[in-house]
């Protein structure tokens, strides 16, 4: 690529819908400038990278210079040497920006971090998790924070079970080679879900600092015990009858023999006075019959004393898409029997608020990492704290050969057996 395609490129993914949008990209535009690193070949290319940055510096000014780590994980800690030794900021802050995986399992976590350590600060490092960046899940704070009528029901008292899913209706799409080494455990699980879990369950920060915050996040997770293989259904996706969706294993870059997991049901539990014996079922899959994230939390029955045939009371986060809030609860049917019917409170945003202004999650979170705000950055703690809880099942799955993910047909709602695994849970639709 050329720097002329590359801003050829920026230029058909911005807004220039009006005169000052368009002045706008103008000057943006002149700051873009596209070059290309051969990392193998030593410092020579970050030092033309740094000759780059600094013919931006006028005078005296101060420079600050993000390093957005869009790169396989295996060269991650080589270029963060190279960044740190020809590319620092003389004159002002420096910081790498990651995505994930962020190591493969807990060892190489660790491993990862210890390697980054020498050359980076814990606070010149963001993590990115892109579901951390959802407005609806930015919203999980306020929803249980801002209001007390939730915050009085945030406990074990009152809640039966949470689910948080997150389901896709593609497959992998010829990534399989790639996926056969993650799985959607660590795709998904380990991360995305897990931060949705903190969120929910962490008790309320001094602050909405990115300290306290992410000190809260990594208490709640640290009390979360090891998930365990006989409190999980793995399943693996296969061909539709009319051949129109291939299986996992129809993909070439997928061994014939893979146990991979392309959909994952677990059950978590959160070991304090708050959560007691509430299971938190956490579910992801491709191939699935529908494409959406969620947090269900259903409340206890009520009594059967006076109203009967009560359906339970269920607060729903839907993510994405079409982001809203959903209330369900009991009134009377109109008559003149006392009869209870379900409905609903409905908080769907783009019925509700006019144009909402709704960024997209890596807009919201590198606007973050520039501004030096890590509160959505995911800390070491939390980090470690949740592979702490996924390795051990991932060992147990991987190793044990006898352990073979259930199939289930693409488009479908996932293995057979599902709705009984989730039944036992005493979750109801």
């Amino acid at each position: 690529m050329s720097h002329d395609d590359f801003i050829e490129h920026v230029k058909s993914c911005v807004d220039q819908s009006s005169p000052e949008l368009e002045d706008h990209f103008k000057a943006f535009r002149e700051r873009c400038s596209y070059i290309t690193i051969n990392q193998d070949a030593g410092d020579d290319s970050f030092v033309v990278l740094k000759k780059r940055m600094e013919s931006y510096i006028e005078g005296d000014e101060t420079q600050n210079r993000h390093f957005y780590m869009a790169l396989p994980p295996n060269i991650y800690v080589a270029v963060s040497e190279q960044l740190r030794r020809n590319c620092y900021s003389e004159k002002g802050d420096s910081q790498i920006i990651f995505e994930k995986p962020f190591g493969h399992d807990l060892e190489s976590s660790v491993e990862l971090h210890k390697k980054l350590e020498p050359n980076w600060k814990e606070s010149e490092i963001f993590r990115i998790d892109h579901y951390l960046g959802k407005e609806m899940v930015k919203n999980i704070m306020t929803l249980r924070f801002g209001n007390p009528m939730f915050g009085a029901l945030w406990d074990c008292n009152h809640i039966d079970n949470i689910q948080i899913s997150m389901t896709e209706d593609i497959g992998t799409e010829g990534r399989g080679g790639y996926f056969d080494d993650v799985g959607i455990i660590r795709d998904v699980m380990q991360n995305h879900l897990m931060q949705i879990l903190a969120l929910t369950t962490m008790e309320r920060p001094g602050s909405f600092s990115a300290e306290d915050l992410r000190q809260e996040k990594a208490r709640v997770l640290r009390l979360v015990p090891p998930l365990e293989a006989r409190h999980t259904l793995a399943g693996q996706f296969i061909r539709t009858k009319d051949g129109k969706h291939p299986g996992y294993k129809d993909d070439d870059d997928v061994p014939e023999d893979s146990r991979c997991a392309t959909f994952c049901t677990t059950v978590a539990y959160v070991r304090n006075a708050r959560w007691e014996n509430v299971p938190f079922i956490l579910k992801s899959g491709k191939a699935l019959s529908e494409s959406k994230t969620e947090i269900r939390i259903q409340l206890k029955d009520t009594t059967d004393a006076m109203l009967r045939n009560t359906s339970h009371n269920q607060l729903i986060i839907r993510i994405q898409p079409n982001e809203a809030v959903r209330l369900k609860m009991n009134a009377k049917m109109p008559g003149l029997e006392l009869r209870t019917v379900e409905t609903e409170l409905d908080l769907t945003y783009k019925q509700t608020v006019e144009d909402p202004d709704i960024p997209e999650a890596y807009e919201a979170l590198l606007l973050d990492a520039f501004r030096g705000d890590y509160s959505e950055s995911v800390s070491e703690e939390e980090l470690e704290a949740s592979w702490k809880i996924f390795t051990p099942l991932l060992h147990e799955l991987e190793g044990n050969k006898n352990i073979v993910p259930a199939p289930y047909v693409y488009g479908s709602e996932g293995p057979d057996g599902l709705e009984e695994f989730i039944a036992s849970y005493q979750v109801q639709k």
